[in-house]
């Protein structure tokens, strides 16, 4: 079966998650993701435990597969070349240099339309270049920082504190495959390429007052900035009698008229201070505090008989290593196992989105530093004589085993 993103190909230059991960998920749709690597390769390859090759840790395989890797030094003037000569067929360019440092080495928005007219050419970095912050780098922690991330933890943790996820990162990166899609349907529309800029902070700032504009909605603001309920100190999972915690959400007015019955505390129906979303809502930590209470007289096994059938949302707190084995994504196929040409087995989470006619797809797994340089550049039109100068020039590279 055919991939939605079949017949696409998408030049990467990107490193550590941002980029990678963006890409990757274009891969899985199909496209043919050709990564374009410095000489010492993607920061990433190093992070995280690796079996038989150092630069092969689990981050760089977790964000790189469905690509094929050239390696190329494109601070000289052939590995510029090269360059250009595969971006020559490509649909796709995204990239994650700063502005500055894609002028310096020749490889603008400009100069890669000079060769290739209709492609569809991504950026994305720390912040937009139409502020001040435009020249600033940028890495997750940063963002999140800036973007107002860090200090809603100050609501439970009493200080500002980075979310233990590389959210910036990550959600930036679906913006960025949002933005290439939307790209590609206009230039299959109207035959026009054009350059794309998808900064971090910009992304953040959406994704967090989304909700959180909250009172400064208005135009003079009526209230504050910040979604009340979000913020509430009681709002986290439930401690059971057992020291097992769930998340039991018993939101909407149906919801608690549920949770109290079954409780065994129908009065809290009528209590004034529950008796619909309105005033739990101004009155939510006492809201999660009674509901925790509730939670903490009964094991989680009762808990979870008692509401399992129910319509009240309810589910265990997963840790980490639980997902491994959590009966659902076991069920569903969620993990994938794969023998890897150089790493052993790995375990690959699969693409989330199921498609009826057009499936996504793990066809290859991460490669090593290089191992398609000779493959990419002789589709360029490079000759067997120049590869080869090139690789002994240090000006591409090749897997050294």
């Amino acid at each position: 079966m055919s991939a939605p993103l079949d017949g696409v190909r998408v030049v990467e230059m990107t490193s550590v998650v941002l980029g990678p991960y963006a890409c990757q998920m274009l891969g899985d749709l199909g496209a043919d993701v050709i990564k374009i690597e410095p000489p010492t390769g993607d920061t990433n390859r190093n992070l995280g435990p690796h079996r038989n090759h150092d630069d092969m840790g689990s981050l760089y395989l977790t964000c790189n597969r469905n690509k094929r890797s050239v390696s190329l030094d494109l601070k000289s003037e052939r590995g510029r070349a090269a360059a250009l000569a595969i971006i020559r067929d490509a649909d796709v360019v995204v990239h994650n240099f700063r502005p500055q440092a894609m002028q310096r080495l020749g490889l603008d928005y400009e100069a890669v339309r000079a060769v290739n007219p209709q492609v569809v050419y991504c950026a994305t970095y720390g912040y937009s270049r139409k502020g001040p912050y435009g020249n600033k780098g940028a890495l997750d922690d940063s963002i999140q920082a800036a973007s107002g991330v860090a200090v809603l933890q100050s609501m439970v943790e009493g200080e500002p504190r980075y979310l233990p996820t590389i959210i910036a990162d990550k959600t930036t990166g679906l913006i960025v495959v949002q933005a290439v899609l939307a790209a590609l349907l206009h230039r299959e529309r109207s035959g026009e390429g054009q350059e794309i800029e998808v900064p971090m902070f910009e992304s953040m700032v959406s994704f967090v007052m989304t909700e959180h504009l909250w009172g400064q909605t208005f135009e003079p603001p009526i209230g504050k900035a910040g979604y009340v309920r979000l913020m509430a100190r009681h709002r986290r999972p439930y401690r059971t009698r057992d020291g097992q915690y769930l998340a039991v959400l018993p939101y909407w007015d149906n919801h608690w008229r549920t949770f109290c019955e079954v409780a065994g505390r129908p009065e809290l129906v009528e209590d004034p201070r529950f008796t619909d979303m309105a005033t739990r809502l101004a009155n939510i930590d006492e809201s999660y505090r009674v509901t925790g209470e509730i939670i903490a007289g009964r094991d989680r096994a009762e808990w979870i008989e008692l509401l399992g059938d129910s319509n009240v949302p309810m589910m265990v707190v997963n840790s980490l290593d639980d997902l491994i084995e959590d009966p659902h994504l076991v069920a569903s196929g969620f993990w994938q196992e794969f023998e890897h040409p150089t790493e052993g087995r790995v375990r690959m989470s699969s693409p989330p989105a199921n498609f009826s006619l057009t499936p996504a797809s793990i066809r290859r797994l991460a490669p090593r530093l290089g191992e398609h340089s000779a493959e990419v550049l002789r589709e360029a039109g490079l000759a067997e004589t120049e590869i080869e100068a090139m690789f002994a020039a240090g000006e591409a590279r090749r897997p050294a085993d």
